[in-house]
């Protein structure tokens, strides 16, 4: 297992990638996209991720990682393509069928696949078909246990983004083989380059595993902003009431925040909901109060911009999390076009870490502005994300001016 493909270069598949490059392993990375093939080729990263250009320029300088539009034949397919939901929620897995058709033509005998992409509970079974009806001439294994001609596992990535590199190689693993063989061989690969413990289990419990991660944090993160929610109608500071009940040994209520975004958190337990609708009670009913709480957020600002003549509002923050350029699934880009279709004011959007807005909100007319520039102009300015370079203007402000911390930013 020397040569390695990993297919889907974003915020999971590149620093993997760059990951296992450096430890020794010969990897070409596979992507559609050319610009970010280029970007990559060149020894930078297309994403924000600390460290990450730094490791790109020694790996991508010794050869031992190379990105690439086309597959081709490897040892190991690691498989780490978006997998997101369609109308009603439910799982989209169009971008791992894609790249099933990508490698069949270039598989052969002893090559093992691992879908390390957050997947519905049977994933792993429906590639192992896409590769059976693609391959014909191979035997594919079966979740009964009877070995194949290949190897089929799932292991589901467990990385914080602003912390990827160092989770990638220290954080255990679950480890769910489409048979024993296969998870064995998983297990061998990874410990090329992770130093975390590898569990083993059969695939549909590793797909479960890492969706009840995620479902598991946006249960906790809707009960925190369910109390935001309660605490501003009855008039009481929602982030000391936290702070005191967490003084409890037994209790630790997190933050609340604008609402929930990112791929997983935002989008993983729609999975289980799909796949078991009548018992997954209290894990829809989280997801839908932190679908709502962007729509909260907005009325709040609204109401602010009632004692203003035509107000400029300063939306401080699109990425989904603090001191990251992601802005998939953000509640924060949900709230500033909500602001700007109900024709709250003038809208200014300042978000340090990305140099152009996405599509939504550029044909809104919007711009994105510098913290100096949004923070002065304002009449209002709502802290949506807690970025860093945000701390301090709160003390920099001129009277009259009003705020909505829908982050705890102030706090």
């Amino acid at each position: 297992m020397r040569h390695i493909s990993v297919l889907g270069l974003g915020y999971v598949g590149l620093p993997t990638a760059a990951v296992f490059a450096d430890s020794g392993l010969r990897v070409v990375g596979v992507d559609i996209d050319r610009k970010t093939i280029e970007t990559i080729s060149s020894g930078r990263a297309h994403i924000v991720e600390p460290g990450l250009d730094e490791l790109l320029k020694k790996v991508v300088g010794n050869g031992s990682l190379r990105a690439s539009t086309a597959v081709e034949e490897s040892d190991v397919f690691v498989i780490a393509v978006p997998t997101p939901f369609k109308e009603g929620n439910a799982p989209d897995l169009k971008h791992v069928k894609a790249a099933a058709s990508m490698i069949a033509p270039f598989l052969k005998r002893g090559n093992l696949i691992i879908l390390e992409s957050t997947s519905p509970v049977g994933a792993t079974e429906q590639l192992a078909a896409w590769l059976s009806e693609a391959r014909s001439d191979l035997n594919v294994p079966k979740i009964d246990g009877s070995e194949g001609d290949i190897y089929l596992a799932y292991c589901p990535e467990r990385v914080l983004p602003g912390k990827v590199l160092r989770e990638v190689v220290e954080n255990d693993r679950v480890i769910g083989g489409i048979t024993s063989k296969s998870s064995e061989l998983a297990v061998q690969f990874y410990n090329n380059a992770v130093k975390g413990q590898c569990h083993v289990t059969n695939s549909r419990t590793a797909e479960l595993c890492k969706l009840s991660e995620n479902s598991f944090r946006d249960v906790n993160i809707a009960f925190a902003n369910e109390l935001s929610i309660i605490s501003a109608k009855l008039g009481i500071d929602v982030y000391e009431l936290i702070a005191l009940t967490n003084r409890h040994p037994r209790v630790n209520i997190l933050q609340p925040g604008t609402g929930v975004g990112g791929h997983c958190i935002a989008v993983d337990p729609w999975f289980i909901v799909d796949g078991a609708p009548k018992e997954a009670r209290i894990i829809r009913t989280a997801r839908e109060v932190n679908d709502d709480k962007p729509k909260w957020v907005i009325d709040q600002i609204a109401a602010l911009a009632l004692g203003f003549d035509n107000p400029t509002v300063a939306c401080m923050g699109l990425a989904y999390k603090p001191n990251v350029d992601d802005l998939r699934e953000s509640p924060s880009i949900e709230v500033v076009k909500g602001l700007s279709d109900q024709d709250v004011g003038q809208i200014l959007v300042c978000e340090p870490f990305v140099s152009e807005l996405p599509e939504s909100l550029k044909k809104r007319g919007l711009k994105n502005h510098d913290v100096e520039s949004a923070v002065a102009s304002a009449d209002i300015i709502a802290f949506l994300t807690a970025h860093d370079q945000f701390h301090g203007t709160l003390q920099q402000l001129q009277p009259g001016k009003k705020i909505f911390d829908a982050c705890g930013l102030s706090r």
